[in-house]
């Protein structure tokens, strides 16, 4: 248990960092680069990696940090990087990842124009425009940062499998072998070639390739010795596609098992996540006999699973395990994680539930996640945040100390931050729909809102988490005196099998339908004033944005959609690179498409897109626009120049004047 002083000490040093906040919030307090992101610990709890704002630069630009942490550590002021690497050129960091050996991993993307040769997402002819993401491995105090082998190592490769390497290849650590003190075991997919696995000498650099996934293959790795454990893989046959799961053999040879089989068309989870030690069951999460994801075991000796569930939430579900990865008890299930209004870890280990009750005891109404720890235990890399608390990085010492290492956005105060809630509102047809309020700063209750804006996650396989949103979506609104809704509508992930399954072939009309009630809902609680409603979204949810725009009897003033899907018998035909999401989501994506109805548009319309996107290609924004830019003059169409499509492709101007350009459309066009 942690000392009491604990607490207050780490209060203090937040405190000492924070700068007085007036409201509301500016469009620079989510523009600029957080000062400090991505940290992790190293396996001997001797380094710790982030990135962060470049202070040589003024923090314009991001730049690698490493922490040298291996002597004593003064737990009485804030760690100070140990050694600075700036970003270059066109190159940017935006993600770390500490290894062993005093190795690291970074990440990066840079703009790139020219031709793709048929790899990865644009176009097949000419040139596009994208960014390229990158891994590159660092060495000691990151006095070096070289590239990573792009596929020489594995045998056989082409030049065309060497190619798409280069320019869309993506390296992934799949296990750092705990057990073995230099190699680990990384994958590299191309769109040419599927994925290869590779040994990984840190000690030298040397690569031994070990085997192959297809493109509708994936494969599960040993955190033991680096070898596969399970072999997911999609195959065709009477004219359906079936999931088969197989499952190694004392030979060597994988063995399908028809008991973890399943036809896409059902689209149960079936995740293999680790053996029981003793036993040699094996623990799988599946939402195959409830309705939330929950772990069965697995005799694969007999083909049955457990009569009940071996862990199970009453209302989440269950997304991962937690094992141990030292020596003396390798492969011990420590605990596992629910996803609620925030992703949660239940620590079934009780030297592990003691850390956490007591991080969490001295940091009360936040949401303290462990996310490295050494072997004994004497070092924990841990995280602080909330709704209404931007991220921040701390190091537990010896168990009983706490040292900062620093906020992502310590100029933002909390009071300047609304609070969030998990609620649940009806559907028009009964279904329970959850969704994400963040109340106006300082809300009380009885208050009513300025307005609210819906905010539908993108995907739509996905979903929202409680969390600080770092975009300004949620926050940067709710400061200045909007209400602000995230409806987990139908076809969202993450909140069960039947409101998963329920969005299918529905884009437009019931999906639609939830943001709507969820709208109808907050005016129904008092919250807001119905004519004081608007809706954004991106990507998906930017067709969310597209399709509230076009339909019947809107609840909303106006509608702002960043990079939204506006045509949706192109986005079947051009449904991207990745050929298991097409048999897997291609034929769920059906119902209104928007640019068939472009002569119903009845309310203004924001669209905002990047010219670099290739996920959502710009003609989706510009075609709509154009179809309706006559009937509703008060739209507007801004485009982005060198703006991807994921965040990390974006600058922060992009970030930024979109805030500014939201607000003034709310403020003028919308009367809001």
């Amino acid at each position: 248990m942690l000392k009491r002083f604990v607490a207050v000490g780490s209060a203090a040093l937040i405190a000492s960092a924070l700068v007085a906040q007036a409201k509301p919030l500016s469009s620079e307090d989510f523009s600029k680069h957080p000062n400090v992101s991505s940290v992790s610990m190293s396996l001997e709890g001797d380094m710790l990696v982030g990135v962060i704002a470049d202070p040589s630069k003024k923090g314009e630009t991001r730049a690698a940090a490493y922490w040298d942490i291996s002597g004593k550590i003064d737990t009485t002021k804030p760690l100070v990087p140990s050694a600075i690497t700036p970003s270059s050129g066109k190159t940017m960091f935006f993600a770390a990842s500490a290894l062993k050996d005093r190795k690291s991993l970074w990440f990066t993307v840079q703009p790139y124009i020219g031709a793709l040769y048929g790899c990865g997402e644009g176009r097949d002819t000419g040139a596009t425009k994208k960014y390229l993401q990158k891994a590159y491995m660092g060495n000691e105090m990151i006095t070096e940062i070289d590239d990573l082998p792009s596929g020489r190592a594995e045998i056989g490769a082409n030049k065309d499998t060497l190619r798409c390497f280069e320019l869309v290849g993506e390296t992934n650590i799949e296990t750092l072998l705990p057990l073995d003190p230099s190699k680990i075991i990384i994958s590299r997919a191309s769109t040419k070639n599927g994925t290869s696995y590779f040994s990984h000498d840190l000690a030298n650099g040397r690569e031994k390739f070990l085997y192959k996934a297809s493109d509708t293959q994936a494969i599960a790795v040993s955190s033991k010795d680096g070898m596969p454990v399970a072999r997911t893989e999609l195959e065709y046959s009477g004219g359906a596609w079936r999931q088969h799961i197989s499952l190694p053999e004392a030979d060597g040879k994988f063995s399908r098992e028809d008991a973890l089989s399943t036809d896409i068309s059902n689209r149960y989870t079936m995740n293999v996540v680790g053996r029981q030690n003793g036993t040699g069951k094996y623990f799988v999460i599946t939402d195959k006999f409830s309705d939330k994801t929950s772990v069965y075991l697995y005799d694969a000796g007999a083909n049955t699973f457990s009569d009940t569930a071996v862990l199970a939430h009453p209302e989440f579900d269950i997304t991962n395990l937690i094992f141990s990865q030292r020596e003396q008890d390798f492969g011990e299930l420590l605990g596992f994680v629910y996803d609620g209004a925030q992703s949660t870890t239940y620590w079934l280990d009780p030297e592990m539930k003691g850390i956490q009750d007591g991080l969490d005891a001295a940091f009360p109404g936040k949401n303290v996640t462990l996310s490295d720890y050494t072997a004994d235990r004497n070092r924990v890399l841990f995280q602080v945040s909330a709704t209404n608390s931007p991220p921040a990085y701390y190091l537990l010492v010896d168990k009983s100390k706490v040292a900062v290492i620093g906020s992502e956005r310590p100029w933002i105060s909390e009071e300047s931050l609304g609070k969030g809630e998990l609620v649940y509102y009806p559907a028009r047809d009964g279904m329970k729909i959850p969704a994400l309020i963040t109340y106006p700063a300082g809300f009380k209750e009885g208050d009513k809102a300025k307005g609210a804006i819906l905010v539908p996650h993108g995907g739509p396989w996905a979903r929202d988490y409680a969390g600080f949103d770092s975009s300004g979506w949620t926050q940067y609104f709710a400061s200045r005196g909007y209400i602000i809704m995230q409806p987990q509508y139908r076809g969202s992930a993450g909140w069960g099998r039947e409101l998963w399954l329920a969005g299918d072939g529905e884009w437009g009309q019931k999906m639609q339908d939830d943001k709507d009630d969820g709208a109808a809902w907050l005016v129904s609680q008092g919250y807001v004033d119905a004519d004081k409603i608007a809706i954004h979204g991106y990507s998906y949810g930017g067709f969310a944005a597209i399709a509230a725009s076009v339909r019947p009897n809107s609840p909303y003033q106006c509608a702002i959609a960043g990079a939204g899907v506006g045509n949706l018998a192109k986005l079947s035909n051009e449904w991207g690179d990745n050929r298991i999401q097409r048999i897997v989501q291609g034929d769920t994506v059906k119902g209104m498409d928007p640019q068939q109805n472009t002569d119903k548009v009845n309310i203004p319309i924001l669209i905002y897109h990047g010219d670099y996107d290739v996920r959502v290609p710009i003609f989706h924004s510009r075609d709509f626009y154009n179809g309706i830019k006559d009937r509703q003059p008060d739209s507007e169409f801004i485009v982005y120049k060198q703006m991807g499509h994921q965040g990390n492709k974006w600058l922060p101007e992009h970030k930024g004047d979109i805030l500014k350009q939201i607000d003034r459309f709310l403020t003028t066009t919308c009367n809001m």
